[in-house]
């Protein structure tokens, strides 16, 4: 039996928050956290997984880091959004409901803001939230913390891509588990 905790292929989304290029040079760790959702991404499209992306304001503040465009499917739609939560953006809300996920895996820019918001508003929702740690940054560090804490204390789950990644095969079995271990070596 399968713990509820853990992620199933069959009833998750893969949600990737604002991560615009105008943030490359504000953000310490900028770099580092596009290649670890970029690594999510190639991950996510062996497993058919859907994926969801936003862009705060991008007139103002650029598009989706290019790393991060780059590996995306070519059928993503990326949300715009003026709403820090994602969940205010009626596009990406439609996205949602469409890809019937019940979990949402959570990766993005900045932690105590945009993510912060919009996770909570996936809790409140009764979604699962896995949020990706790892892919996850904010201008400061003791931001990303305190709000890793909150949306913990609020219910998210905790987790990174190879964890997540391994819960979604389940299993060495799995047709992609030879793919997905490639990548992260």
């Amino acid at each position: 039996m399968q713990h509820p905790h853990t992620l199933d292929l069959t009833r998750s989304a893969l949600v990737i928050i604002d991560m615009q290029e105008a943030f490359r040079t504000k953000i310490p760790d900028f770099n580092a956290t596009a290649k670890q959702i970029e690594l999510m991404i190639r991950g996510a499209k062996l497993l058919q997984l859907p994926i969801l992306v936003t862009e705060q304001y991008p007139r103002g503040l650029g598009h989706t880091a290019a790393e991060i465009q780059q590996a995306l499917p070519e059928d993503v739609v990326i949300s715009e959004k003026a709403s820090f939560s994602s969940c205010g953006a009626t596009a990406f809300e439609a996205q949602l409901e469409r890809s019937g996920a019940r979990q949402v895996l959570v990766a993005g820019i900045e932690a105590h803001i945009c993510i912060s918001q919009t996770v909570h508003d996936l809790l409140a929702r009764s979604l699962q939230v896995h949020l990706l740690v790892d892919c996850v940054t904010a201008r400061d560090s003791r931001n990303k913390d305190l709000a890793v804490t909150k949306m913990q204390l609020s219910g998210a789950l905790p987790s990174s891509v190879e964890m997540a990644l391994f819960e979604l095969m389940r299993d060495a079995r799995h047709a992609q588990f030879r793919a997905v271990q490639a990548l992260l070596k």
